[in-house]
């Protein structure tokens, strides 16, 4: 079976939407990554650190979901990593509340020895100091290593970021950030200027309005489901992550027609996670539902035409 290892947060978030609220969730990106990957045949384990204020039925939940949570470092006396945001009506704005880094301010990751040799290696959204730690403590390179970042660390931490850049294949960033790391407006200039850094790989998430995934001058894009109801859109680029990698290191491949479908997939487990607040809607999440709404995606992507 391959490995997934998961780099990430592991978090308290209190959640406020135009459809209600949800006060010291769980959540995180490695949590959103963990639970996502879940769904695919692999080894997956990960990395993060936690107060002992973290219930042990949370490390009880991922570990049920055959993730390994012994690079879960708990420190003695510590409080765990805490965000609060508020969404605007559009769900596609949020202003942050609060933010508390506790334990997350001194974590120095370590990575399992059994993960040590991992066939792929999510990054998830962290500086990147700690995201090349990681990466240094491997025995051997990957198959595949992909990386999420955020406009934060590009303001604070850009040089560190672009060092850890030249050693990843694939990058994971909204639209906004894609401009913001490029300089460029348009995405297809973006993701060019981004290929120069390292990635050979370029996916920008675009949110309601789906995913393109670039290589070189090949292009894939992949449009979001259209849902009825959408409650709380936190964890859903990180599901998305999960749902992706999670594709890749159960097939072993990482070619560009493989990531086309680890799009899909990704897509499509996010799908999910925007429908409850927090983990919610992924902590109960079954295989047969993921496999239909897997249906619909093919239905409204798939089409005959004729060229004249």
């Amino acid at each position: 079976m391959n490995k997934l290892l998961i780099v990430g947060t592991v978090a308290f978030d209190s959640i406020e939407t135009p459809f209600g609220k949800a006060d010291k969730v769980l959540g995180g990106a490695a949590t959103y990554i963990g639970l996502s990957a879940s769904h695919f045949d692999v080894e997956a384990a990960i990395v993060s650190v936690v107060g002992d204020d973290f219930p042990r039925e949370y490390l009880n939940l991922l570990e049920n979901r055959n993730i390994d949570t012994s690079g879960i470092t708990v420190v003695p006396g510590g409080k765990t990593f805490f965000w609060s945001g508020l969404y605007h009506n559009d769900l596609n704005s949020r202003d942050t509340l609060d933010t508390q880094l506790n334990v997350l301010a001194d974590f120095n990751p370590v990575v399992p020895q059994n993960f040590k040799t991992p066939d792929v290696v999510m990054l998830g959204n962290l500086h990147p100091s700690i995201q090349q730690s990681v990466l240094s403590q491997l025995e051997q390179k990957p198959k595949l290593v992909v990386l999420d970042t955020m406009n934060f660390w590009m303001n604070c931490a850009l040089e560190e970021l672009k060092e850890v850049l030249q050693q990843v294949d694939v990058i994971t960033i909204n639209d906004e950030e894609a401009r913001q790391l490029s300089g460029e407006y348009s995405l297809v200039k973006a993701a060019e200027v981004i290929h120069q850094m390292g990635p050979q790989y370029v996916v920008i998430k675009k949110g309601e309005h789906g995913a393109l995934l670039f290589s070189g001058k090949e292009v894939f894009y992949a449009p979001a489901l259209p849902l009825k109801e959408v409650f709380d859109p936190t964890g859903a680029g990180d599901t998305f992550a999960g749902g992706f990698t999670g594709y890749l290191t159960e097939r072993g491949n990482v070619s560009f027609n493989c990531m086309k479908n680890a799009i899909i997939f990704g897509s499509n487990l996010a799908s999910f996670c925007v429908e409850e607040f927090g983990t919610n809607r992924m902590e109960r999440l079954e295989d047969e539902e993921v496999n239909n709404r897997l249906m619909q995606f093919k239905m409204l992507t798939q089409f005959d035409i004729e060229l004249k």
